[in-house]
């Protein structure tokens, strides 16, 4: 091991301990900014490229998938719902795993996904979250973003469930927006029509014109309605609940981060 990675892993752990430290005393805030931060440090290496990592490729997925623990386990802790969360002692048994990463060839023991590679930014390179201005804006009036309703319509565009609204989000970091709310889609997913979607809009309000308006929006087809993370695309508006002429929002590396949990009766 070179005295780099050697480097490199005990900063992590120690990051690592710190923030379940945080999490068993009951220091939630602490505990969800040491994961954040270390989520991020994760990504970046999971991301850099071979020749300037000091890990191979598996490795760095391995790395990518401590990082969407830690996520899980902050969105956890922040969430109003007590079932299927990401539990503090499923989190402490990737501590090892963390700090013997070069010798480590086993299965990772949750069904977790690194999220797709996008641009990590350097302090002070903090990017607009407003993607890119729509034509009538002007480069004006661009609101902050609002919320991020959920709609679940048929293929013709007709609400089968009431629309599900979120607060405005609750921080903006980096390239992320954070929304942190659990939403309940108000229907058996086995008695959704056919063809039906799960529809996200993202929303911001636009203070010179006084009125919400729909920045882009996302979907899951009935097949990516299963639990766990999830991370789809977004595209531009005018909202194609028919899903005919997508487009894409921007060429930019930007996703919707879900996770998702199925309740039985």
């Amino acid at each position: 091991m070179s005295e780099a990675a050697r480097s490199l892993l005990q900063r992590w752990g120690a990051s690592f301990r710190k923030g379940t430290d945080f999490d068993s005393w009951g220091q939630l805030v602490e505990a969800i900014d040491e994961y954040q931060i270390l989520a991020r440090h994760l990504q970046k290496e999971a991301q850099s490229q071979h020749n300037n990592s000091e890990f191979t490729e598996d490795q760095k997925k391995t790395i990518a998938k401590i990082a969407t623990c830690l996520e899980l386990r902050s969105a956890a802790l922040q969430s109003t719902q007590s079932q299927e969360e990401f539990k503090l002692e499923d989190l402490k048994k990737l501590e090892p795993i963390l700090k013997n990463i070069l010798t480590y060839n086993k299965e990772f023991p949750f069904d977790v996904q690194p999220v797709p590679l996008r641009k990590i930014l350097a302090p002070g390179e903090e990017e607009n979250l407003e993607f890119e201005e729509d034509d009538e804006d002007g480069g004006a009036g661009a609101g902050s973003p609002d919320s991020f309703p959920a709609r679940v319509p048929d293929v013709n565009g007709v609400d089968l469930t009431p629309v599900q609204d979120t607060p405005v989000a609750s921080r903006k970091e980096d390239t992320y927006v954070h929304f942190n709310v659990d939403i309940e889609i108000q229907k058996h997913v086995e008695k959704l029509t056919k063809g039906a979607a799960i529809f996200f809009e993202f929303k911001h309000y636009k203070p010179k014109k006084r009125f919400t308006s729909t920045k882009c929006f996302a979907f899951m087809e009935m097949d990516e309605i299963k639990p766990g993370t999830i991370v789809i695309e977004l595209y531009k508006k005018p909202t194609d609940f028919k899903r005919k002429k997508l487009q894409l929002l921007t060429k930019k590396p930007l996703y919707l981060h879900l996770h998702q949990t199925l309740h039985k009766e």
